[in-house]
């Protein structure tokens, strides 16, 4: 459980980073068009992890929506920095 925790807190901060250097280089609008290729990619390999492990469909379903509302409101908590 500590591993995961240490991994999910790593895979944050990279992802801080990342964001944090793409909003300063094409735009507001690039800017929000890489937030929401990364949300989708995201949740798309969440659901995929799912079904190869062979979980059933509600279970694919309902963490599919938890992973969705997590990694919109991660993603969501950044802005553009027009400084």
């Amino acid at each position: 459980m500590i591993a995961w925790i240490i991994g999910m807190y790593a895979h944050s901060e990279i992802l801080r980073m990342v964001i944090r250097d793409m909003s300063h280089a094409g735009g507001e609008a690039s800017f929000k068009t890489h937030i929401k290729r990364i949300e989708e990619a995201a949740v798309d390999s969440i659901y995929t992890e799912l079904r190869l492990r062979g979980t059933d469909e509600w279970t694919e379903v309902l963490v599919k929506e938890r992973a969705s509302n997590f990694v919109t409101t991660l993603l969501t908590s950044f802005t553009y920095d027009r400084a």
